[in-house]
């Protein structure tokens, strides 16, 4: 006799939901306190939201969306909390009187005209006056002032100001580079275009000559 053998797909267990639940009131709690995030009152506009716009933000694919969404801000934002001056405290003092440069670090921010991503790299040198930091700390003062709505223009020029202010450099140089979703996937939708700015600071910016190496530095041929 044959037996017909249903094949039912097993949902998650109690066990995995609990899990689940435990990792999001931890992620939770983490971004209200590190990032002092008004959570509840993200998750409520992002149903209104979803609302205005024809959705049921009941329905089970989108029953947890405002909470993630408040989670990805706070992740996101987090950058309004932190000072970016804090990774530029601790320098070493060294007689190095030539251009230190570090290139290709990776950021992705938010435009502040319409909370969609932007994302590229920055490229930072620096003209040593007797004075140092770390390498990583270059990119921790990028990775902080982009973790919050921003705009590339200001972007770049805050973070020459950091650098000539807090490391008494000869000169400082910024150039970002940078694809925005604000026009590659909406409005114009033009992939591929891609934004460039640049600060210069001092000798960077008084000397040509000086400029010129520096910027033959960063592009290493690629201009």
């Amino acid at each position: 006799m044959n037996r017909e053998v249903d094949h039912i797909q097993a949902g998650p267990s109690s066990r995995e939901v609990q899990e689940a639940s435990t990792q999001q009131a931890r992620e939770k709690q983490l971004a209200t306190q590190e990032y002092q995030v008004d959570l509840p009152r993200i998750e409520r506009a992002v149903r209104e939201i979803l609302l205005a716009v024809g959705e049921d933000p009941d329905r089970e694919g989108l029953r947890e969306t405002p909470a993630r969404v408040a989670r990805m801000y706070a992740e996101l934002f987090r950058g309004l909390r932190l000072d970016p001056r804090r990774h530029l405290k601790k320098v070493f003092t060294e007689k190095y009187d030539e251009i230190v440069v570090v290139k290709d670090i990776s950021f992705e921010s938010v435009c502040e005209h319409h909370l969609m991503p932007f994302m590229g790299k920055a490229h930072i040198a620096y003209l040593p006056g007797g004075k140092v930091v770390g390498l990583s700390k270059l990119a921790r003062v990028v990775e902080d002032v982009s973790r919050r709505p921003q705009v590339q223009e200001r972007m770049t020029e805050l973070i020459a100001d950091l650098l000539i202010e807090e490391l008494d450099a000869k000169g400082v140089a910024v150039v970002v580079e940078a694809i925005h979703t604000c026009m590659t996937v909406r409005g114009i939708r033009k992939p591929g275009a891609v934004c460039v700015t640049s600060a210069l600071r001092g000798a960077f910016r008084t000397n040509p000559s000086t400029r010129a190496e520096v910027m033959t530095l960063i592009y290493n041929g690629r201009q």
